[in-house]
């Protein structure tokens, strides 16, 4: 169990130079860094020395200022739902938490933006425009804030018509490793005024710099809104159907699977009473009712080539909410189906045309293992999940979990995909990120360095082979 007993975070008196500026918004107790030493995901557990709470870009600087003057390491932490250890301290120092930052700091409706804080939630977000015809739609799950979404490049359930984070940031403010305060990008909606180093930074899970603010894309809310859960007899079956609805245009704004494994799971977490078969949800949003119904017409006619049946559709804000319910509690359910073990939630993404064949390979993987885990999936964007579960305290069982996840993201890049659609890099997949990107890593390092030429900046994340630094006294 790592050390929890308060202690100086740095040679030279760092924990007093943080206590002088935050006061008791600087604190090294046992809860708080533990708390503060991992995510959702993965339990790697690595304490940092000292949680910082700041409320201002200002205070941030200071912070990265006073931390690069003394070598001590820097992880931003904003809701703690990050799936692939980003957040856990590997080399202790200080864990930056940017959940007080939650001023919404200009609207625009007419303009379809909004800057905000970086430890504004979404939930918040989406709250704060309620009425206006307005909305936020990036949807990843979990309430998470709107810095670690734009960190770890999140999307969710509404990419397949709306887009990733990436697609709906216009600019940020970023405090680098030394403390400066940079502004990126702006408010126009097309720029070609140099490189783009506002995606630069999302993704980037904290490597580079501190998001503090940005600048989104809003939504206007649709006037006729459908969703749906269809049933089919196989994963093969429901997936088809997902690429002929892609094939055929329907402007669909949720394609979700759940396999029959989930479900199975949601019926005993939330007595959901969903048929325990394989599961599509989707959701149409129309400019009008007519719209509406002449989508949902097309929907049932391209079911009967799939065998597939309606199980359910919700036209009002109440039925839809509680029809999505059930998708966004699929984590807690499968870890609640083997209570006392830990738990690796894993994505890829491919094409979507390989989307059939990844899935059926990997079923037949999961197959030789005697491995049944839920497999979710934002199917319109070819990103699948699996949910395994693991015993740390069995090492054969360990090691062929992790040998799995290996295959999977080998056969992902097989099929011109990815090793991660959304959950990021973080720890668990930097050696996928070598095999994936092969000598674009030099350029990686390159930019790291140049932003970063301590390495103080959430070092061990990312970059394979990132050498962490040698800290002033040993340990931070």
């Amino acid at each position: 169990m790592p050390d929890s007993q308060p202690r100086d975070a740095a040679p030279d008196g760092l924990m007093s130079r943080l206590v002088a500026l935050l006061g008791d918004r600087c604190t090294a107790t046992a809860s708080e860094r533990e708390r503060h030493g991992r995510g959702e995901g993965r339990r790697d557990l690595h304490l940092p020395d000292v949680v910082v709470f700041p409320h201002t870009t200002a205070e941030v600087a200071e912070i990265m200022r006073l931390c690069s003057e003394a070598r001590v390491p820097v992880v931003p932490f904003g809701a703690g739902s990050s799936l692939e250890g980003q957040v856990t301290a590997l080399r202790g120092g200080v864990s930056v938490d940017l959940s007080g930052m939650q001023r919404i700091v200009r609207t625009s409706v007419a303009d379809l933006d909004v800057t905000v804080e970086a430890g504004v939630t979404r939930g918040q977000l989406v709250r704060a425009f309620e009425g206006t015809g307005a909305t936020f739609f990036i949807d990843p799950g979990a309430d998470a804030t709107i810095g670690g979404m734009l960190a770890t490049g999140a999307s969710g359930t509404t990419t397949v018509r709306y887009g990733t984070m990436r697609e709906n940031v216009l600019g940020l403010t970023v405090v680098l490793a030394d403390g400066r305060v940079i502004h990126t990008g702006g408010r126009a909606r097309k720029s070609s005024a140099g490189y783009d180093l506002t995606r630069l930074f999302v993704g980037s899970e904290g490597t580079l710099g501190i998001i503090t603010e940005a600048t989104l894309r809003l939504h206007p809310v649709p006037d006729a809104i459908a969703a749906m859960i269809v049933r089919f007899d196989s994963v093969d079956a429901a997936v088809g159907m997902v690429v002929a609805m892609q094939q055929c245009a329907l402007p669909l704004a949720r394609m979700e699977l759940l396999d029959a494994i989930t479900v199975r799971s949601l019926n005993a977490f939330l007595d959901a009473g969903l048929p325990e078969a394989p599961l599509l949800f989707l959701e149409i949003h129309a400019s009008s009712g007519a719209s509406r119904d002449e989508q949902l017409h097309a929907v049932h006619e391209l079911l009967d080539g799939f065998g597939g049946t309606v199980h359910q559709t919700a036209i009002t804000e109440t039925d839809r909410q509680r029809l999505w319910e059930a998708r966004h509690k699929t984590f807690y359910a499968g870890a609640a189906s083997r209570p006392g073990v830990d738990v690796i939630t894993t994505d890829v993404c491919v094409p979507i045309s390989a989307l059939p064949a990844c899935i059926a390979e990997t079923r037949a993987d999961l197959a030789r293992l005697g491995l049944t885990p839920p497999l979710v999936g934002h199917v319109g964007d070819g990103n699948f999940h699996l949910l395994l579960h693991v015993d740390r305290s069995d090492a054969a069982e360990s090691a062929m979990i992790e040998a799995f996840v290996v295959r999977l993201t080998a056969r992902a890049l097989h099929h011109g995909g990815t090793c991660t659609g959304e959950h990021g890099i973080g720890i668990g997949k930097r050696e996928s990120l070598r095999k994936e990107h092969g000598d674009a890593l030099t350029v990686m390092r390159a930019i790291k360095q140049a932003l970063d030429p301590h390495g103080l900046m959430n070092p061990g994340k990312i970059l394979p082979d990132d050498d962490l630094i040698p800290l002033p006294g040993g340990a931070a």
